[in-house]
């Protein structure tokens, strides 16, 4: 069997010329829409149009066009059906082997600005995502085109054969219905925005960006996949690989949590991220102060960490890690300076990832996987004001204090809970973590471990918790610790006392009247 006629209606006109013209040298007729139509005359192809192939007039401006039995009977019968051959000839059914579609650009239409909902509407394609179904239903015969990536391949084996391989085929028709099931989804998507409706969570359609040498653990297996309706540039899933081994399911986790982190400061920020906590961070007037006391929080904890940055990487940052002999499984940032990347690709295994521009999200999800069902609220974006602090003990912070206090903030947001961050700025206008307790389920214990961590530098430091304190415990230990002033939440049943034991030891203290639990 081979191909004699062809169907061509295309909203992206790339490469369509070029296409129909090879076609028309094998002889194959074409059929076609609209503007298409016109530019292939135009080109000096010889084209039908679908009008007067089905005798019935393109109306209701190009709404109503190919949705004819004579199309989509040439695309839906059987060619062994002796009964749909009879019934093709009986209406002057002829049969369409080829179909070249694409849609309307919906998704481009509704990206602009100050777009109408009429013109949304208007962008909504039907005859496409029809004769593309029609087609790819009938892939047993009928070779369906919606991508011009694959326009080559159609060509190479037409060229050769007379016809497609059925293994093509059955490739291209599951591109129809990835395609359509897409298209679908973002209309669906976009009229629930109009509608202020939340009420089903679609999740949208992930395709896989690779396999992985195994899970969390080497007895699990992992593949990383994308979702396509994901538009950002600056995460994880959309960075681009620049040097390195394969990602691993640790790494991709680890990078994702260092990258959110660092998006929270404008100024010149590091973070070095171990098993999913922060294990170092710091913001200073240059990248390179940061990135160096980001790591000198916790060197030995640094070994083998993830490494963000908000700024270029820097050829100074390159050899600190070289000179220093440091063992980094991943560096992420918007960009790298070219004598940098040089330097780091020195490290063979070394992954590098570049993110472009960093932003942070407000309208971004979150997910938590159960079993058998999902969680999901509103990503944790909001980030702390002055004007959101309300000062309750009889001593304030000083304003070196109170930056400080919004650093710690910041950083208690994504480290686990029960998270306690004490943070120090100091004198060359660097703030610092000076330790990080995370992750316990007793909030004095975290408070012990950051002590713990930071030894010498914890006195004279600040104090974040991520949620309310519920027994005054916590604050006896900050005072030993030399602890110079808190910020938590507030709301526990005991905030009197914990505010008269602040008082008690001579330590500012003040409410967000935010909680950040990372669970």
């Amino acid at each position: 069997m081979s191909i004699k006629r062809a169907l061509i209606s295309v909203s992206d006109k790339t490469g369509i010329i070029d296409f129909a013209r090879e076609l028309q040298e094998l002889n194959i007729e074409i059929l076609s829409t609209g503007g298409t139509a016109k530019i292939l005359k135009e080109a000096n192809i010889k084209v039908m149009d679908v009008s007067d192939y089905t005798d019935f007039p393109e109306m209701m401006n190009g709404r109503v066009k190919t949705l004819h039995p004579k199309i989509h009977g040439g695309l839906l019968a059987l060619r062994d059906n002796t009964e749909h051959q009879k019934q093709a000839k009986d209406n002057n059914i002829n049969m369409i082997d080829l179909v070249i579609v694409n849609l309307y650009p919906f998704e481009q239409t509704i990206a602009k600005q100050g777009v109408t909902e009429a013109e949304a509407i208007e962008n909504i394609d039907i005859g496409g995502p029809s004769m593309l179904r029609s087609a790819a239903k009938n892939f047993q015969s009928v070779t369906v085109v919606t991508d011009i990536n694959d326009y080559n391949e159609v060509l190479e084996q037409i060229q050769k054969n007379g016809d497609t391989s059925l293994s093509l085929r059955r490739k291209l028709a599951l591109k129809v219905f990835e395609k359509t099931y897409r298209y679908d989804l973002t209309i669906s998507n976009y009229l629930r925005s109009q509608n202020n409706d939340n009420e089903i969570l679609n999740l949208g359609h992930y395709e896989k960006v690779m396999n992985l040498r195994y899970g969390e653990n080497p007895h699990q297996k992992a593949a990383f996949f994308r979702n396509l309706n994901n538009q950002e540039h600056d995460n994880v899933t959309n960075a681009k690989v620049l040097g390195g081994k394969q990602l691993s399911f640790n790494n991709i986790i680890d990078a994702d949590s260092a990258l959110e982190l660092v998006k929270e400061f404008s100024n010149p920020a590091a973070v070095f991220v171990k098993h999913n906590n922060p294990c170092g961070v710091a913001e200073a007037q240059s990248i390179e102060e940061a990135f160096e006391y980001a790591h000198q929080v916790d060197s030995l904890s640094a070994f083998g960490c993830v490494i963000a940055v908000n700024r270029p990487f820097t050829a100074k940052m390159a050899d600190y890690i070289l000179d220093n002999k440091l063992f980094v499984e991943l560096i992420i940032c918007p960009s790298f300076e070219q004598v940098a990347l040089e330097k780091l690709k020195q490290k063979e295994n070394l992954r590098l990832m570049e993110t472009g521009p960093l932003t942070i999200d407000s309208e971004k999800k979150d997910f938590k996987k159960v079993s058998g069902g999902l969680l999901i609220q509103d990503a944790n974006t909001y980030q702390i004001k002055k004007e959101d602090l309300k000062l309750i003990t009889e001593k304030a912070p000083t304003e070196d204090q109170i930056e400080a206090l919004m650093f710690a903030f910041k950083v208690c947001k994504h480290v686990k809970s029960n998270a306690i961050i004490f943070a120090k700025k100091l004198d060359n206008q660097v703030i610092v973590t000076t330790g990080i307790g995370a992750g316990q389920m007793s909030r004095v214990d975290s408070v012990m471990i950051a002590r713990r961590k930071g030894g010498d530098k914890v006195p004279g430091s600040v104090m974040a918790s991520d949620a309310f304190f519920p027994f005054p415990d916590s604050v006896e230990e900050a005072g030993e610790a030399e602890i110079k002033a808190i910020i938590q939440p507030g709301g526990s049943i005991r905030d009197k006392e914990i505010i008269a034991k602040a008082n008690a030891l001579g330590l500012a203290m003040i409410f967000s009247g935010i909680r950040c639990f990372r669970h």
